[in-house]
């Protein structure tokens, strides 16, 4: 693991940063203000990600703040956040990002294969480990997370209309998240709690994942 300074908080300046990267995505502003970003976001975020990854037994990785423009019709060349994802199995982890609202938390599995929907989607099926699912997605609704990932906009093959848990059955993968507003919560060493107890929210979900989903798998 990296060495990094302790985690002191994002200052200010680095919700201001992403601000200003919103209104010009461009190689112009973010030259000016690269410093900005190495000091006010990146830094802390390493930070961050290194004391949280041992809570979660994962070697963090710190995602490049280049967009991927080869396919996209959007060419903007900077991504708009800078995310962390510790992961526990591939495809399958916990994720912190900062960007200009403030902090975004969540765990699951988001870069998915057929294998692993098939997988997610016979767990949901079943009665004991769909109702699993169902209740600690219900519990975290509760807690101020909601679900997200990639999901068909009527109902899989074969799924019944009046299936219980039809809206988990429609997710080809299943993320939840929940964002904490910029300010003086995300602005101190609290941050760091503040994300811990929100990734230990998250565990029975990423457990459940481990336990029905697995790993995601090439090709």
């Amino acid at each position: 693991m990296t060495q990094s300074k302790t985690f002191a908080g994002f200052p200010a300046e680095a919700f201001s940063f992403y601000e200003g990267l919103e209104a010009d995505n461009s190689k112009t502003y973010w030259t000016a203000n690269k410093d900005v970003y190495d000091r006010c976001v990146r830094a802390p975020l390493t930070a961050l990600a290194d004391e949280l990854a041992s809570a979660v037994q994962s070697e963090p990785k710190i995602f490049r703040p280049y967009r991927d423009v080869r396919f996209s019709a959007d060419k903007s060349p900077y991504k708009t956040h800078q995310g962390a994802f510790c992961e526990v199995a591939s495809g399958v982890g916990y994720y912190v990002q900062v960007d200009a609202e403030g902090l975004f938390t969540a765990a699951g599995f988001h870069a998915h294969s057929r294998g692993q929907t098939a997988r997610y989607r016979a767990a949901v099926d079943g009665d004991d480990t769909g109702a699993g699912l169902d209740k600690i997605m219900r519990t975290l609704a509760r807690q101020g997370f909601a679900p997200s990932g990639d999901r068909v906009k009527t109902r899989p093959r074969g799924c019944p209309a009046d299936h219980p848990r039809l809206e988990l059955m429609r997710h080809e993968s299943l993320v939840a998240g929940r964002r904490h507003p910029a300010g003086p919560e995300v602005e101190g060493r609290a941050a760091l709690d503040l994300v811990r107890t929100d990734w230990r929210r998250l565990r029975p979900l990423v457990e459940w994942i481990e336990a029905n989903v697995g790993a995601f798998e090439e090709g």
